[in-house]
């Protein structure tokens, strides 16, 4: 790759001290090209949240360097890493964390009273992302109303609000059946083509490899493989 927009470089991260000491990441270096989605596999325990935790600045290393946007956040005091992860990313998590008592809208036009509490048009945008997603129809459905795949729509929609150019998902799709499943792959398959964003997706949901440029599988921490494709 030709410039580090997105990964991680020689980084390590363990928990524990002494003989329980346990290494989640050790010496990896993966990096993540602009305006694809890359896939990350491997068994439980491989190191494959911890890696997205990283590189959603909620999880120091504790050797190596993490680039967001171009950015070596290890430079960076707290404050500076959470600015850059409320402008620059944006978070898929296979529980949705919805807000159960507001409607689908208002779920997403909450993002933005961590990214721009001061945005007058969030009602709009809101609106403009749930009808892209085929919601135009749920727009007023609470949680408890919607399936599982409308679930999912609902929180990209809130997790694209302030248009972050990374979004990182974890297991988006493990709860939900084939035609849901198959939908959220397309769906975030298209926020990388149309919207150029970097969008990386942690999941043992193999239909993924489908829609990946890359695959990268990790085993105990470490790279184990890397599978470029030309996604059609």
């Amino acid at each position: 790759m030709s410039d580090h927009f997105l990964g991680i470089d020689n980084v390590s991260v363990s928990f524990g001290h002494g003989a329980a000491q346990i290494y989640a990441l050790r010496n990896a270096s993966l990096f993540f090209e602009r305006g694809t989605l890359s896939l990350i596999m491997g068994p439980s325990g491989s190191g494959k949240t911890t890696l997205l935790s990283v590189l959603g600045c909620l999880l120091s290393p504790d050797e190596g360097t993490v680039f967001v946007d171009g950015v070596a956040v290890n430079n960076l005091i707290e404050n500076d890493k959470t600015i850059i992860r409320r402008n620059k990313i944006g978070f898929v998590f296979q529980a949705f964390r919805l807000l159960h008592s507001l409607s689908a809208i208002d779920n997403v036009a909450i993002g933005f009273e961590l990214r721009d509490p001061e945005q007058n048009q969030r009602g709009e945008i809101a609106r403009s992302l749930l009808t892209q997603f085929g919601l135009e129809h749920k727009l007023h459905h609470e949680p408890d109303d919607l399936s599982p795949g409308e679930k999912q729509r609902v929180a990209i929609a809130r997790a694209l609000i302030g248009n972050p150019p990374i979004l990182l998902a974890d297991e988006p799709t493990a709860s939900l059946d084939a035609a849901a499943g198959r939908n959220i792959c397309q769906i975030l398959r298209q926020e990388a083509d149309q919207n150029q964003r970097t969008v990386v997706v942690v999941s043992h949901d193999a239909r993924w490899q489908e829609f990946a440029n890359c695959t990268f599988t990790l085993r105990d921490g470490q790279l184990q493989s890397r599978e470029q494709v030309l996604v059609s």
